[in-house]
């Protein structure tokens, strides 16, 4: 059974940084674009960020950019999101999923299942508060 297992999330306060990681079992991450998303109450999943397979693209939400970096390590079969300078409007719960392409991945923000993965991971609460 092919999982995406978010991790990382937690309480920090504005300025602050947390640094996010997905794992996948059952498949291997190098073969996929692997992009972020997050899910504020009351809001719509979004995508914020994605990572090409080798990692030579990247992608940011506009939210996010120049604060966010998305890396990875395909040897570890791990996707990471260096979240610095953190603001309250952060606040959410992060999921990763991953397609063939970035564009691909994006799209899936507001599909109740990831196609080829199945469900949605149980992600990764990031509060941000002083």
């Amino acid at each position: 059974q092919v999982q995406l297992v978010e991790s990382g999330g937690g309480l920090v306060q504005p300025g602050g940084s947390l640094r996010l990681s997905c794992a996948v079992s059952g498949a291997t991450l190098g073969f996929y674009a692997v992009g972020w998303f997050r899910q504020a109450p009351g809001k719509e999943r979004e995508g914020i960020s994605c990572i090409s397979e080798e990692g030579e693209t990247v992608k940011y939400a506009d939210s996010v950019k120049g604060r966010f970096t998305i890396s990875r390590d395909n040897a570890r079969n791990r996707v990471y999101l260096q979240m610095n300078g953190l603001k309250p409007e952060d606040t959410a719960v992060y999921y990763c999923a991953a397609d063939t392409l970035c564009p691909k991945v994006f799209s899936i923000a507001t599909m109740p299942q990831i196609p080829g993965f199945g469900s949605w991971g149980r992600g990764t609460q990031v509060t941000v508060s002083s």
